[in-house]
This record gives C-alpha cells, structure tokens and sequence, in this order.
C-alpha cells in the first residue's frame, strides 16, 4: 500500500510539474513595453528611447500577434501556444512568412516576461493595458 502511496505521489508531481501550459486567451490583449535586456549589451535601449518609442505587443482571440513600435506596425502574423513557448509565424513582404519561437519566462494578469530564443537572445517586460 506504501509502495502504491508513494507512486500516486509521485505521479500527481509530474502531472503538475508539466501543466504549466500557457491558454492563448491568457495573452489576449496589449503590453507595452517596460524593460529590454539584450545579452549583447550595445543592443540594450536607453529606458528614454523605450518610453520614447512606446513599443508593445498585442495578442487577439484570431490568434493574430502583432509588435508596435514608434507607433507602427513592425511585425504581424499567427501565433500559437505550446506550453510556454508562442510560435509565432510573422508575414514577410511578398507572402513570405518567418517562423520563430518566444519562451514565456513569466505571466500573470499584469506582467508578461518573455525572451527571443537564438544566440543573441533579448528578455522583454511588459505591463498590460487596462
């Protein structure tokens, strides 16, 4: 029986371990930028030049994702989730389309931390817009 005990155990802490899986409806909505880290440190943006170009990032329930900056669409595409990780597919010029994945680092109702996975990789920090 302790035996069965201990296996139960240790199955319900796998099982929860591994349902850190991330709804799309979760990210559902604008978050402005407030922090860029980049690893190659002459990328990092003064915080004046942040608030100066106002960036953000805006999810839908099409499961559209779409990256203002300056007030201008830099980036749009799909996205979907696989547990932490947003795939998203960006629409180049030309009907060519870029996939590229963003790990979730952290999420709750109102902050959204997330970093762009590669070599050089940047952790962003944004603030849901109410």
């Amino acid at each position: 029986m302790r035996l069965f005990l201990n296996a139960c155990a240790i199955v319900f802490l796998v099982s929860t371990s591994c349902s850190n899986t991330i709804k799309p409806e979760e990210l559902y909505g604008r978050w402005n930028y407030v922090k860029v880290d980049n690893t190659n440190p002459q990328d990092t943006l003064p915080d004046g030049e942040l608030r100066l170009q106002s960036p953000a990032i805006i999810f839908n329930d099409k499961q559209m994702l779409m990256i203002e900056w300056g007030g201008k669409t830099l980036s749009s595409g799909k996205f979907k989730m696989e547990g932490k990780m947003i795939r998203y597919t960006e629409d180049l010029p030309g009907g060519q389309k870029r996939e590229f994945p963003f790990l979730i680092k952290s999420l709750n109702d109102k902050e959204l931390v997330f970093q762009t996975m590669g070599q050089n990789f940047t952790t962003v920090t944004a603030l849901k817009e109410r």
